[in-house]
């Protein structure tokens, strides 16, 4: 059902800077995937005018909440240089490990750390916003870490924290581990972060022993990572623990890299198990933010971010699309075996077929060992109803306004 209230209606914040800008053409991120999720949505008639928010992009001062100055002056020299030097690539990564130096090295995540944290201070007093652009969880606070230069995510979490509120979750359902964040609040007991992640994948964190000093949850998941056991973990475990801690926000990092046609993970979730675990959060807190992360795989990104924006308004997935969607799935390229002769249901369709099979041993096991344990709850929000937001007129501040 769509929302009921319209005052709530969810949010979608967005920027053509990720239509123009490249990481390089072999890199994964040569792909259109928030352009593409963007250009979906309008095809279907799913975005009116004041749902939409451009993303402005944070300033130098409003990045330092979380990340070192020297490493944001670092990243701003080699934007404007093209070039990084041995001192900076040494002690910040920056050219490094899969980050390359890029025309918009500064600018790009700069704007997806500005539009999560616009979202964060949109919702203080209740909603729901939708970041594509955002779910860079493995940004450290002075290095650039598996492809992700800052981190919007933690800047966002702390921006709920900033505004008074003091009992988070944080959710990240990418292929890979949420490093990142969970380091970042690991000794901070308002932030809760549960992560499920394939086992044995790049950044090798998040052992399902890992548990942050008792407020970290991490469901380290097998190859071959089903639907009906994304099902189970959120039954079993994820909306367990979210009814038990009662948080007054939830974040999601959606990355659509958990399925089964990404290049970069072998586990096989079909985009149903995404907007299922969007679906069912939607209702746990008077706040969410849903953002992007990884996918490298332009055709299944697209389709699926799309389909989060839908599932958070109540909107049916059609059976076939309509030609002006349809013919954005048929504009795509990507230079990958895969990409050579797609199949036709990725320029048709939005919804995958299921992928449903057995639920193994291993994932109950972690589901289990999840519950265990946990942190005292925190008695639930009081007070009155949250005010209905008003558009956003002006930005944040500490945001600039967004690149042209």
């Amino acid at each position: 059902m769509p929302p009921s209230d319209p005052r709530r209606a969810p949010l979608l914040i967005g920027s053509d800077i990720y239509r123009r800008s490249t990481y390089g053409p072999k890199h994964p991120l040569a792909i259109p995937r928030v352009s593409t999720a963007l250009d979906l949505i309008r095809a279907l008639g799913w975005l009116d005018a004041d749902r939409y928010v451009d993303s402005p992009r944070a300033t130098p001062d409003a990045l330092a909440r979380f990340h070192h100055p020297d490493y944001i002056t670092a990243l701003q020299r080699a934007e404007a240089t093209q070039r990084v030097d041995l001192a900076d690539r040494e002690r910040f990564g920056i050219g490094a490990h899969g980050n390359p130096v890029f025309r918009e090295v500064f600018s790009r995540p700069a704007t997806g750390a500005g539009g999560t944290t616009l979202a964060a201070r949109l919702t203080l007093g209740g909603g729901t916003v939708h970041v594509p652009g955002g779910g860079t969880h493995h940004g450290q606070a002075a290095r650039a870490s598996g492809f992700c230069y800052l981190n919007d995510a933690v800047l966002g979490l702390l921006a709920w924290l900033d505004g008074g509120l003091d009992n988070l979750l944080y959710v990240d359902i990418d292929a890979h581990h949420g490093d990142g964040v969970e380091d970042a609040f690991r000794d901070d007991g308002r932030v809760f972060t549960l992560s499920v992640h394939e086992k044995d994948r790049w950044p090798h964190t998040g052992r399902a022993d890992d548990r942050a000093g008792g407020h970290a949850r991490n469901l380290p998941v097998p190859p071959g990572f089903n639907d009906s056991e994304m099902l189970w973990l959120l039954h079993q475990a994820v909306l367990p623990i979210a009814r038990h801690l009662r948080p007054q926000a939830v974040m999601l990092q959606c990355g659509a890299d958990a399925l089964e046609e990404d290049p970069l993970s072998r586990l096989s979730l079909s985009n149903n198990a995404h907007w299922g675990v969007v679906r069912a959060l939607m209702g746990v807190a008077p706040r969410l933010i849903v953002l992007g992360g990884g996918g490298y795989n332009p055709w299944s990104v697209g389709r699926c971010w799309a389909g989060v924006w839908g599932t958070l308004n109540g909107h049916a997935i059609p059976e076939r699309l309509p030609p002006a969607a349809e013919a954005v799935l048929r504009g795509l390229r990507w230079d990958r075996s895969a990409g050579r002769s797609p199949p036709e249901h990725w320029f048709t369709t939005l919804r995958d077929a299921p992928r449903p099979g057995v639920v193994r041993a291993e994932v109950q096991r972690l589901a289990a060992g999840a519950v265990r344990d946990l942190p005292p709850a925190t008695p639930p929000e009081a007070g009155p109803a949250p005010p209905a937001r008003k558009p956003p007129a002006l930005l944040a501040a500490g945001c600039a306004p967004p690149a042209g």
